[in-house]
């Protein structure tokens, strides 16, 4: 029963759910602003994620790809780019919301206190942090650890496409309100997101959001809720509801 990483989440024992997850509509795609045609248009399409044909990219040419972003402002204050850490065949996705001063030090998404407790919750689901892949919604770290500007995000969207078109996981579990409400194209709160089945866009992946492990630093008591969600996505993966 993985005792000492249920023990980690603040849970003394399994509890199913008794009613199935709710499955909502298909997520609508998302439409990139059209650009003005001036003098700065080939500056500004040299820039953009898109126009670097990132359909066409493999793991390695979409790493050199992000590392070498200028999309945004966020690349004039970064150390290092935090792209991704884990199983490139992995069954499971987990994306988050952007790099802390640490994942940004080291390279790696999920690090310190709140990585810890991450790895301890894929491990209480009988998983090892190595079998699942990770990454955030953004690739750089945001000054002072502030929320990712809408920006921001679509700048480093067509990376995050790119990365769930290569890996085809069997689920994706998103940690977080900010990265839950951008994947989903939702202004919902985790409160009437969590636990519940969406699909990814255009795909029939599922989508499963639940708090962030540092949230769950601060809110303990939420501990219960978090390892419920968990619990409808093994299920999910275990092909006994979709």
């Amino acid at each position: 029963m993985h005792d000492q990483y249920l023990q980690a989440m603040g849970i003394t024992r399994w509890v199913r759910r008794e009613s199935d997850p709710v499955v909502v509509n298909d997520i609508v795609e998302q439409v990139a602003p059209q650009v003005e045609e001036n003098n700065e248009v080939e500056l500004t399409v040299i820039q953009t994620p898109d126009s670097h044909m990132v359909d066409d990219l493999d793991w390695h040419g979409l790493q050199q790809q992000v590392s070498s972003c200028i999309a945004c402002d966020l690349h004039a204050t970064r150390s290092q780019v935090v792209f991704g850490a884990g199983s490139q065949q992995a069954d499971w996705m987990i994306i988050g919301e952007a790099p802390g001063a640490e994942e940004e030090q080291q390279g790696l998404p999920f690090m310190g206190q709140s990585g810890q407790l991450l790895t301890g919750m894929i491990e209480a689901m009988g998983l090892k942090r190595e079998q699942v892949y990770i990454t955030n919604i953004l690739k750089c770290r945001p000054p002072e650890n502030r929320d990712p500007s809408k920006d921001e995000i679509m700048a480093c969207h067509a990376f995050l496409r790119r990365q769930i078109e290569l890996l085809q996981p069997k689920i994706i579990l998103v940690f977080g309100r900010v990265a839950a409400q951008n994947l989903l194209d939702t202004d919902k709160l985790m409160k009437d997101l969590h636990g519940k089945v969406f699909k990814y866009k255009d795909t029939d992946i599922p989508v499963v959001t639940t708090y962030h492990p540092a949230y769950l630093l601060r809110a303990p008591s939420e501990k219960r809720k978090a390892w419920n969600d968990l619990q409808v996505a093994m299920r999910i993966v275990a092909g006994e509801t979709s």
